[in-house]
Formats: structure tokens, C-alpha cells, sequence
């Protein structure tokens, strides 16, 4: 009995896994991380956290797009490199897996992108994201969110890019 719901919860789990990848194979953002086992964060150093924050992001870029690109275009990017906001300080005994946030630490993303409309690029270029103030944007405050921090960052980039009336 007890392997048959062993089987059962994990088929589900996969099938769970499975459902954010394949809808983002059918919308307008495509995203590819380049060499994510070299990005200087620890979360991307193990192939188990780095598939789970990867998946994360994806679905982030998903939602994005949805809320920001017109109907018709579609976004390509590529990441090449992700330091997330905070980090780990292994030498506190009993908080190794707890991500401190410092000043000093901020969200930083590198990638470069391309919008595509009807099978022609219509717009490109590289993006350096940073924000050293990210402790005092007040929507990150209280928000229990995965990666919130780092995810504002984002979102800033894309209403700033590609929100309706910007151009480049």
C-alpha cells in the first residue's frame, strides 16, 4: 500500500514539475540560461536547487510577458549571469540555509534579449540589472515570496522595456 502512494505522489510531483515548463514552451517568452552552474551564486551550484530556482524564474518571465508584451511578439533571452539578492553565511551555526540580505549584496542579472514580431527582430539588446537600494523598496517588505527581491528587479526591467508607449 505504502509503495503504491509512494508512486502515486510521485508521478504527481512530476507531472507538477512538468505543467509550468510546458506552458511556457507555448507563450511569448523564451528564456535560456547560459552555463547556469557557473553563476556565482550558491543556488545555482547544485543541480537540484538550481533546477528548482531556474523553474521559478521561468514561470517569473512567463507571467511577465503575459502582462507586458503585446499579442503576436515574442521575447528570447538569455541569462548569463544571476547573483541573487543576499547570501548565505555558512559560519552561523544552525542558519547555513538561511539567505541574509546586506546592502552589500544586492539582485544582479546579466542577459541579453530579443523581441520578435511575426518572425522579424523588432527591437534587442543586453541588460545589466542592479539595484543597490533593493532593502528599501517598500514592495519587497513583508513579502514571504521566493526570490521576491530579485523578481522586482525584473519586473522593473520589463515595465521599463516593454510596458505600452516605451520604444527603443
Amino acid at each position: 500500500m505504502r509503495g503504491a502512494i509512494a508512486k502515486t505522489l510521485g508521478l504527481t510531483v512530476m507531472l507538477a514539475m512538468a505543467a509550468p515548463v510546458a506552458a511556457l514552451a507555448a507563450g511569448p517568452v523564451g528564456v535560456t540560461y547560459v552555463a547556469p552552474e557557473t553563476f556565482r551564486d550558491r543556488e545555482f551550484r547544485q543541480a537540484r536547487s538550481r533546477a528548482s530556482a531556474l523553474a521559478e524564474f521561468d514561470c517569473w518571465f512567463a507571467e511577465l510577458g503575459a502582462r507586458y508584451l503585446p499579442s503576436g511578439q515574442s521575447l528570447r533571452i538569455e541569462v548569463l549571469e544571476m547573483d541573487l539578492a543576499g547570501d548565505f553565511e555558512p559560519w552561523r551555526t544552525g542558519w547555513q540555509d538561511v539567505r541574509f540580505l546586506r546592502d552589500t549584496t544586492p539582485p544582479r542579472i546579466r542577459m541579453r534579449w530579443q523581441l520578435e514580431q511575426g518572425g522579424k527582430v523588432i527591437r534587442q539588446g543586453d541588460a545589466r540589472l542592479h539595484d543597490m537600494n533593493y532593502l528599501w523598496d517598500p514592495r519587497g517588505k513583508g513579502d514571504s515570496r521566493r526570490f521576491v527581491h530579485d523578481k522586482l528587479l525584473i519586473q522593473d526591467w520589463f515595465r521599463k522595456t516593454f510596458a505600452p508607449g516605451v520604444s527603443g
